[in-house]
């Protein structure tokens, strides 16, 4: 069998085929230059679209949620979609709550379109993706976005083919960006945040969501220089200190520095390291609230790979430090597990900030100031609310599939006169003034001796229906049958049980069945 790893083949080889040969690309976790162009019959989509690679689906890297809960937590998240202003202002905290549950997959695009802001920024722009789409855009920009395409994700269906559906929807949403933002270009880490935004929603949404991370949740990671990343980088090494001091006195003692493992783990969002499960559940923390996931995250696996004595024996220098770093332990990047540990962390948005400022006063102390001016960072979904309020019409939510309604549409009221009541209105009326029906009084068949009489000449109905179908002989009357009457004519007299001629009549003391059981049939009818 063939098992692909992080972009390199192993012996354990099964049938995904390639049809380039060229040298593997160290910095892709599942890319690399060789291109996938089929499989055979024992290799199946999972849940998620992976048709192999490590991050395949399998039971031991995600936990699966009951149907029956999904089918609530759908039913939530519908009502908060519809009221999301509401919710955002007043139950943030809820929110958050179900964010750190896991959104439902069904609406896991929608949500994220909502929390990062892009929605509105759709709304606020209309016409500005076509506008962009339709242009040509920068030649070189072009060439180096086209050579990328098959690197990300080459084990996901969307992508699996050069010049397919996923990578042209990518092509066109990169070169988008290039043209939105000139003076930034290109950047290789931002490919895979767009290809995860593809696989949830269409091209247009996935560009604005694009356009939110890079500018909002991780302003100036993709500009040239790298300096905001090398700034978090040395935001994380103090908040290991903090966090873990046994990891960040081995990471000291070897001159590991920060921009040499979580170069990748940031700027592309851990989505070309975890396993797929806790990679969603990662960013719907993330788009909920910002960046101090990511470094959440990060701490984390800083922690569970190096934080015993025990395994820091293993790592005697640099290079066994980093090997084992990017080989991280599965049971560590686990959903069930990782999502616990992640909340747990006590780092808070009030931390990241009071570093960033301690970090960069020391950066414009050695290297002098930034040459890129990134716009503020906004930590979460409510911050970028709160910075561009939106209005109603932009929240609301445009079906993707109407269906016309085949009933005829409704006719127009007719003109009334003055003084003039309409048809349902004189019906009611009617309706109302009609007598009730009267009510047949039903003898009973079995009278008491102090009973009133009834006078015979009076009509009456079979008050026992059922025991004509019983054993008891019935008597003729005149011995002819009974003509045929018409619906609306009183019913003909019927013989019952207190008749004269029934009383005469003698088939009733020779049947053997007694009045008792008679009685005992009937008393429903009682």
């Amino acid at each position: 069998m063939a098992k692909i790893e992080n972009g390199r083949k192993s012996d354990d080889s099964r049938s995904i085929r390639t049809i380039s040969s060229s040298h593997m690309d160290d910095e892709s976790s599942l890319g690399s230059d060789s291109e996938i162009n089929g499989f055979t019959n024992d290799r199946h989509t999972d849940k998620y679209g992976f048709i192999g690679g490590a991050q395949q689906y399998s039971e031991e890297s995600a936990q699966d949620v009951p149907p029956e809960v999904l089918r609530q937590r759908e039913v939530k998240w519908l009502d908060m979609l519809s009221n999301w202003d509401k919710w955002m202002v007043k139950r943030h905290k809820k929110v958050r709550l179900r964010c750190q549950k896991g959104i439902p997959p069904s609406l896991r695009g929608r949500a994220w379109l909502y929390l990062s802001g892009g929605k509105v920024k759709r709304e606020q722009n209309r016409g500005k993706f076509e506008e962009l789409d339709s242009q040509a855009g920068d030649p070189k920009e072009l060439d180096v976005i086209e050579k990328d395409l098959h690197r990300q994700f080459p084990f996901h269906e969307m992508f699996v083919s050069r010049g397919g559906h996923g990578q042209q929807d990518l092509f066109r949403v990169l070169k988008a960006y290039t043209l939105y933002r000139p003076e930034e270009g290109y950047c290789q880490a931002q490919a895979p945040i767009a290809a995860v935004l593809l696989m949830h929603m269409p091209a247009e949404d996935a560009f604005w969501g694009l356009v939110q991370i890079c500018e909002k949740y991780l302003p100036g990671y993709y500009s040239a220089g790298l300096e905001a990343i090398q700034l978090d980088g040395e935001i994380l090494y103090a908040l290991t200190r903090r966090v873990s001091p046994l990891v960040y006195r081995h990471l000291e003692k070897h001159k590991m520095e920060p921009i040499l493992y979580m170069t990748e783990w940031f700027m592309c969002a851990f989505s070309r390291t975890l396993p797929w499960a806790s990679v969603l559940r990662v960013w719907d923390m993330f788009l909920c609230d910002g960046v101090k996931i990511i470094f959440r995250v990060g701490l984390v696996l800083l922690k569970c790979m190096l934080g015993t004595r025990e395994k820091l024996k293993a790592c005697q220098g640099q290079y066994e430090t980093m090997e084992l770093l990017r080989a991280i332990e599965p049971r560590y990047m686990q959903e069930g597990f990782l999502v616990r540990e992640v909340l747990e962390v006590p780092v808070s948005e009030r931390d990241v900030e009071r570093e960033h400022h301690v970090q960069l006063k020391r950066w414009r102390k050695n290297r002098g100031e930034l040459h890129c001016k990134s716009p503020p960072r906004m930590h979460g979904a409510r911050a970028i609310m709160a910075s561009e309020p939106p209005s109603r019409q932009d929240l609301r939510q445009n079906p993707t599939i109407i269906v016309e309604s085949p009933l005829p549409p409704p006719q127009p009221t007719p003109q009334l006169k003055k003084g003039e009541k309409s048809k349902e209105e004189k019906s009611k009326k009617k309706g109302s003034m009609k007598k009730a029906p009267t009510v047949m009084e039903i003898p009973n068949p079995y009278p008491l001796a102090g009973d009133p009489q009834r006078d015979p000449q009076l009509p009456l109905r079979d008050p026992m229906p059922t025991l004509r179908n019983s054993t008891v002989q019935q008597p003729l009357v005149n011995d002819t049958p009974l003509p045929n009457t018409p619906e609306d004519s009183p019913p003909p007299h019927q013989p019952t049980l207190n008749d004269q001629s029934l009383l005469t009549v003698s088939p009733l003391q020779k049947s053997t069945q007694s009045l008792s059981s008679i009685e005992a049939d009937q008393d429903t009818y009682l």
